[in-house]
């Protein structure tokens, strides 16, 4: 899933400064899973607003609203009939989600009040670590599930590099070395022959910003 933290109170609150009517809109999957940005989240961070405003003499009106996925277009709509009459929303989706709420009300200023940090899975109640970078060309059925890219600081595909000691990462000691792990994996697998295998290095050259695919049949019915 993708992980986010929400940013500072303060520096959401300075987005929304000046402004009379606010959306706070939340979304309901990976970030509400991440406990930052879900209904929960959404009451929070409106609530905090309502504070802040009334302190300082203001009358601000605050909403608050989470639909299912800000990543998908048809969850939007039933907001497309009320989004006019905020002046700001304030997404509490990833970046993904609130770029597309920014594309479909253009007219509306959209912004964000989470960091998106990254592809993780849940270790514990309240604990996420990275597992993916999404580099576009997975390694995984040749390294044991283990991902070199996103573990390994250096992002070797080929490795252990020269720095490994007893296991650990020259660059962060504390940490368990990438391909430590993938060999043992392997070991234990019965396929050790694969950490023998040389991959060539990631042609960075040749990636386009931003991506775009097309399922085939979708793309056959387009054509």
């Amino acid at each position: 899933m993708i992980v986010g933290q929400r940013k500072p109170f303060d520096e959401i609150k300075s987005y929304v400064d000046g402004c009379q009517r606010i959306l706070v809109l939340g979304c309901g999957t990976c970030v509400a899973v991440c406990m930052a940005g879900g209904e929960k989240e959404v009451q929070i961070l409106a609530s905090q607003l309502r504070i802040a405003f009334k302190e300082e003499g203001k009358d601000v009106q605050v909403d608050e609203e989470t639909i299912l996925r800000q990543c998908d277009r048809e969850y939007f709509d039933t907001l497309k009939d009320r989004v006019d009459k905020y002046d700001v929303v304030i997404s509490m989706a990833c970046g993904a989600g609130v770029q597309l709420a920014a594309e479909l009300f253009p007219h509306r200023v959209v912004v964000p009040a989470l960091n998106t940090t990254f592809i993780g899975i849940a270790e514990k109640e309240g604990v996420w670590s990275e597992k993916c970078r999404a580099c576009s060309n997975c390694l995984l059925a040749e390294t044991g599930g283990i991902c070199p890219i996103t573990i390994c600081p250096k992002g070797l595909v080929n490795g252990p590099c020269g720095g490994t000691n007893h296991g650990k990462c020259e660059v962060d000691k504390n940490k368990d070395c990438a391909w430590t792990l993938i060999y043992r994996r392997l070991e234990g697998q019965g396929r050790l022959e694969k950490i023998r295998e040389i991959h060539p290095p990631k042609n960075y050259k040749v990636q386009t910003t931003p991506a775009t695919i097309w399922h085939a049949a979708y793309r056959e019915e387009e054509a």
